[in-house]
C-alpha cells in the first residue's frame, strides 16, 4: 500500500494517496483531497489510529531556542493554565483586565517549549507583548505588522497582518495565542484560525460573549472555555477594589420634546410593521430594510435624532462638571460614544482627547503624560476600551456608550489595575425617561458576573 502524502498549500492541508480521509474533499486540479489547515492534527490522528501509512511534509516550523521561563503564577493563573493543559493545550481563558492573561500565555510558552505565533488586535499591544516577551524570555521575537515583516521561534502580529500573511505562515507555528480572541470570529479574521495547521491554541479575552453571537464559532477554532473568573472574584487581593455608581439627568423641556416626538416615529413604525428588535441580528435587518423603504428611512433617521438628544444632553456636560470637581485629585478618562462629544467635552474642561484620527505619536505623549500625572484627565470615544495599560487611572465616567457588554466590561478594565491604596471608580451619566436607561440596565445585567 503506497502511503497518503501529507503536505501544506497555502492554507489548506493536501491528502495524495488512494485512502478517503473524513471531511476532505477531492481538488481535481490538485488530484489530492484537501482541507482547511487546522485540521492537520486530526488528519494525523484519523491515519494513526488506522494504522495507515502516510508521509508528513506539512510543517516547516521555525527552528525554536530552548525558551526558559521563570515566571510566578498566582493561584487562578496556574489554575487556568493546568485547565488548558488538561483540555489538550486548546481553550479560552476568561479573566479581567489587569489579571495577568499575559503571564498565563508566558507560562504555556515555557511550558510547550515551541514555535508560538501571538495575534493582537492593535499596533500598541503589539509592542507591549514584544516588550513583555523579550523581557521574561530573553530571546529576540519577531514582529508581524505596522510595517515590520521579522519571522522568529516566538512572533507577535496584528490580526491583520496574520490575515494577510497566513497562506504563507500557516505551516511553521505549534501554538496559536489569540489576545482580545473575541475579536477572531469576526468574518476574514477566523480564516486566521483555519489556515494555520498549529494544534494548541489559547484565547485571551475578558469580555468572551459578542451580542452577534459570533463567539459561538470559538470552541472550533480555537477551543471551549476552561477557566473563567469574574473581577468580583479577584476585588482587593489582586486588583483594585471598586464601585459603580449611575446619576440620572433630566433632559431640557425642549430636548424631551424632541426626544419624545422622534422616538415615536421609530417605535410607531416598529408597531406598525410588527417588527421586533430583542433578537441578534435584528436591527441589521431593520437597517437592511430602511435602505428599500422610505417610512424605515424615516423611522431610522428619527431614531438616531432621538439618541443623540439623549447623549448629548447639556444636562450632561453639567454633570460631569460636578463629578469632576468632587474628584479633583483622582486619575480620570472619560468615555463618549461618538467623537463630536468628545471634542465638546475637551474644549469645555480643557483636557486632552484621544480618537481615532489622533496619531501614534501624538497618543503616545498624551498616554505617558496621563501616566505621570501632568495630565489628570483625558476624554475618549472608543480608542482606549482595550489594549492600552494605565494603572494610574482610578475613575471613570461614562457619559454615552451602547448596551454592550464588552464594551462596559472594557472600560471598566481600564480602571482595575491594582495600586497601592487605590479605591476604583465607574460612573455612568444616564437620561433619564429615554431609551438610554434601558441601555444601561442591559449593559449592566449582562455584566453581573463582572
Amino acid at each position: 500500500m503506497h502511503p497518503t502524502v501529507l503536505s501544506f498549500d497555502r492554507g489548506n492541508i493536501l491528502a495524495k494517496g488512494n485512502e478517503r480521509i473524513p471531511n476532505m474533499v477531492w481538488d481535481e486540479r490538485a488530484r489530492a483531497f484537501r482541507t482547511e489547515a487546522m485540521s492537520y492534527a486530526e488528519i494525523v490522528t484519523y491515519l494513526q489510529r488506522k494504522h495507515l501509512p502516510f508521509e508528513d511534509k506539512v510543517e516547516d516550523l521555525i527552528p525554536c531556542p530552548e525558551i526558559i521561563c521563570h515566571i510566578s503564577l498566582r493561584s487562578y493563573q496556574r489554575q487556568a493554565l493546568r485547565a488548558w493543559e488538561k483540555s489538550g493545550k486548546r481553550g479560552v481563558i476568561v479573566l479581567p483586565t489587569g489579571s495577568g492573561k499575559t503571564v498565563i500565555a508566558i507560562a504555556a510558552l515555557g511550558l510547550l517549549n515551541q514555535p508560538a505565533i501571538i495575534l493582537v488586535p492593535t499596533l500598541d499591544l503589539l509592542e507591549q507583548w514584544k516588550k513583555w516577551l523579550e523581557k521574561e524570555l530573553n530571546i529576540s521575537v519577531g514582529v508581524c505588522g505596522g510595517g515590520e515583516n521579522r519571522f522568529f521561534a516566538i512572533t507577535v502580529s496584528t490580526y491583520d497582518s496574520a490575515y494577510l500573511r497566513a497562506a504563507e505562515l500557516g505551516n511553521k507555528f505549534k501554538l496559536m495565542i489569540f489576545d482580545e480572541v473575541h475579536h477572531l470570529p469576526a468574518e476574514g479574521y477566523r480564516q486566521i484560525a483555519e489556515m494555520f495547521t498549529a494544534p494548541y491554541r489559547m484565547g485571551l479575552t475578558a469580555t468572551f460573549e459578542r451580542e452577534d453571537m459570533l463567539h459561538s464559532k470559538l470552541p472550533k477554532l480555537v477551543g471551549s472555555i476552561v477557566h473563567r473568573l469574574g473581577a468580583e472574584k479577584l476585588a482587593g487581593n489582586y486588583l483594585a477594589n471598586y464601585t459603580k455608581q449611575r446619576i440620572s439627568i433630566d433632559l431640557t423641556e425642549k430636548e424631551m420634546l424632541d426626544y419624545t416626538e422622534n422616538y415615536r416615529i421609530f417605535t410607531d413604525y416598529l408597531v406598525t410593521r410588527r417588527i421586533r428588535l430583542g433578537t441578534p441580528g435584528a436591527f441589521r435587518k431593520f437597517i437592511m430594510r430602511s435602505a428599500r423603504d422610505k417610512e424605515g428611512r424615516r423611522a431610522l433617521l428619527a431614531r438616531n435624532r432621538a439618541l443623540n438628544i439623549a447623549l448629548n444632553s447639556e444636562a450632561k456636560i453639567d454633570a460631569l462638571e460636578k463629578v469632576l470637581q468632587t474628584n479633583q485629585e483622582e486619575r480620570t478618562i472619560i468615555f463618549t460614544q461618538h467623537n463630536h462629544l468628545v471634542y465638546k467635552i475637551s474644549k469645555r474642561f480643557l483636557v486632552p482627547y484621544v480618537t481615532h484620527a489622533t496619531t501614534k505619536d501624538e497618543r503616545r505623549d498624551i498616554l505617558s503624560s496621563f501616566k505621570d500625572g501632568i495630565f489628570r484627565t483625558l476624554v475618549t470615544s472608543k480608542v482606549l476600551d482595550e489594549g492600552i495599560d494605565v494603572p494610574e487611572a482610578s475613575l471613570g465616567i461614562i457619559v454615552s456608550g451602547t448596551g454592550s457588554s464588552r464594551e462596559f466590561i472594557q472600560r471598566l478594565g481600564r480602571l482595575l489595575r491594582k495600586k497601592e491604596g487605590k479605591q476604583a471608580k465607574l460612573v455612568e451619566i444616564i437620561s433619564k425617561r429615554t431609551s438610554e436607561v434601558k441601555t444601561s440596565q442591559r449593559r449592566n445585567r449582562q455584566t453581573s458576573r463582572t
